[in-house]
């Protein structure tokens, strides 16, 4: 199980850092139900990473993830694919990232945040976690590396919880502060909302790149 966790570490990290995510959040604590939609928000984002690792390690259990100790040939194919997706990603945001005193784009669902409850909260947390393209990578890469272990099923159950609760870190960390610090919160958290979305595109592209070179380094090793 250990080996699988050491897989998963940075594929967890690639998760936590999602810059939309966290100034989600961030805009959520600004709000008259923060107390509610900030927690809201961290199970739902647990809750979506939970439904894409548990649909991967169904599917790769009958499907056989490893042969004579080692990751089928499928599972290697797959790292390739997503590596490569991961890399075109990586592409996209870097030619996207502003340039000079440019103002990045607001996603336009963000301004409907202030009218969100609690079960609005949850279901884009869950979204966010599990159906953006790159978190949606991220985690099938990590169910699939996970099943290519070979471990007890109950053992893959509690990697993965591992990679979705160190991916939630992210998202997590201002709520924390929010509930830690109170009203004083305000200047600190307005601050990491602003240099996250300064830094969007390129915080995004560089770690795409770091991960899908990883993950299709470890297919093209798995071919050999």
């Amino acid at each position: 199980m250990g080996q699988a966790i050491g897989q998963v570490l940075p594929l967890a990290v690639g998760v936590a850092l999602s810059p939309v995510a966290i100034i989600a959040v961030v805009l959520m604590l600004v709000t008259p139900r923060a107390r509610a939609n900030g927690p809201a928000f961290i199970l739902g984002w647990i809750l979506g990473l939970g439904i894409v690792g548990a649909i991967v390690l169904a599917i790769a259990q009958p499907a056989g993830a490893t042969s004579d100790g080692q990751p089928a040939t499928w599972v290697n194919v797959l790292k390739l694919v997503l590596g490569l997706l991961l890399l075109l990603l990586a592409l996209n945001q870097w030619r996207g990232r502003a340039h000079g005193d440019d103002e990045p784009a607001t996603p336009k669902w963000m301004r409907a945040i202030e009218g969100f409850g609690p079960g609005k909260a949850l279901v884009a947390g869950a979204v966010l976690a599990g159906a953006s393209p790159k978190n949606a990578l991220l985690a099938i890469a990590a169910a699939a590396s996970i099943a290519s272990i070979g471990i007890e099923v109950g053992e893959e159950a509690v990697a993965y919880l591992v990679f979705a609760l160190i991916g939630t870190v992210g998202v997590a960390t201002p709520v924390v502060i929010y509930f830690a610090l109170g009203e004083r919160a305000g200047s600190l958290l307005d601050g990491l909302k602003r240099w996250m979305s300064r830094n969007n595109a390129v915080i995004m592209a560089v770690l795409l790149l770091v991960i899908g070179a990883k993950l299709v380094g470890e297919a093209i090793s798995g071919f050999s």
